[in-house]
């Protein structure tokens, strides 16, 4: 019986004492050996603000879809309605809008909407990134008119209708419509067709000056560029937007989708923009400690090795004093 005791008592000890080791390793894991730092993944990262900018004939319910997703996954959100009286006055009511957000800035805009958010991005340095929509990257020089006229292939002139309005100083301009019953065709082939005329019904016309205003810079010279490209676009040629894609050496999907992507493909347009605010101002990953780099497996193995070698000489000290006595 003493015999049986005897020999059971360093694996008991053995046994308790491996069992702390394990606790304490436990124990410690969630912890940085850092100074106490409290990793990336438990700390509240600021999401930047997505500001969308519409196109023509459009408003920013169009961004509808793409809001809501955003908004689900965090993300604070500013769809600006864009004037669409021409390229100087829109860019300025755009811009005193970005002066009223604090914070990282992720402007995206549709159709001509990116030609207005090119002009905003050059003169705003919490502009962290450019993400274009069936749009335009132009360079300094260029035109809206000019760039979509570059290729063959838009039939977007032949649906206008040509409407006069008063102008707040005086005098009458031009506002151009889309025909409503071509409408659908011209710029929502892949949207149901209740919804497409909905579109045309309630459409924002624009200045018919809108596309002769000139670029006075180019955002993505200057900030990293995103890009939407639509492959069955009526309004701007494909051809064109591929060749912006490339001058630019943006990061650009494509879609087989109508010019009014954010409304048939909500879903592939809230990843290019959430793509470009995880790039460009989220930060290291999310599994990183962000005062050492490292991560929590190589703390929590580190750990492990030192407490269960401390473990082990205890029992190592067990058991010779058991021999000595």
């Amino acid at each position: 019986m003493n015999d049986i005791s005897a020999g059971n008592v360093p694996k008991v000890r053995t046994v308790a004492v491996l069992a702390a080791t394990t606790a304490i390793v436990a124990t410690a894991a969630p912890y940085s050996f850092a100074g106490g730092s409290t990793p990336q993944s438990a700390r509240s990262v600021q999401k930047p603000t997505v500001v969308l900018v519409h196109g023509t004939n459009l408003d920013a319910s169009s961004w509808n879809g793409v809001i809501s997703r955003l908004q689900a996954d965090g993300y604070p959100v500013v769809a600006i309605a864009n004037p669409l009286r021409g390229l100087a006055y829109d860019s300025a009511y755009t811009a005193s809008v970005l002066r009223s957000i604090s914070g990282p800035i992720i402007l995206a805009g549709h159709s001509y909407g990116t030609s207005v958010a090119n002009e905003v991005a050059l003169g705003n340095s919490n502009v962290k990134a450019i993400v274009s929509v069936a749009g335009f990257l132009p360079v300094k020089g260029e035109t809206t008119g000019g760039l979509v006229a570059k290729y063959p292939g838009s039939t977007l002139g032949s649906t206008l209708q040509k409407v006069p309005y008063p102008m707040p100083a005086g005098g009458t301009g031009t506002e151009l419509y889309v025909k409503q019953d071509l409408f659908p065709q011209q710029f929502a082939q892949d949207v149901p067709l209740n919804e497409a005329k909905i579109l045309a019904a309630g459409q924002r016309p624009v200045d018919a000056k809108f596309g002769d205003g000139v670029f006075t810079g180019a955002a993505w010279s200057k900030i990293p560029a995103y890009d939407v490209v639509t492959v069955q676009d009526h309004n701007i040629p494909v051809a064109v937007q591929r060749w912006m894609v490339k001058r630019a050496k943006a990061t650009a999907v494509e879609l087989n989708s109508s010019h009014v992507a954010p409304v048939s493909h909500p879903g592939e347009v809230t990843d290019l923009i959430e793509r470009a605010a995880t790039e460009q101002v989220s930060g290291a990953p999310a599994d990183h400690m962000a005062s050492t780099g490292q991560s929590y497996t190589t703390i929590t193995a580190w750990a492990a090795a030192t407490l269960t070698a401390v473990g082990t000489g205890l029992v190592v000290a067990l058991r010779r004093r058991r021999r000595c006595s």
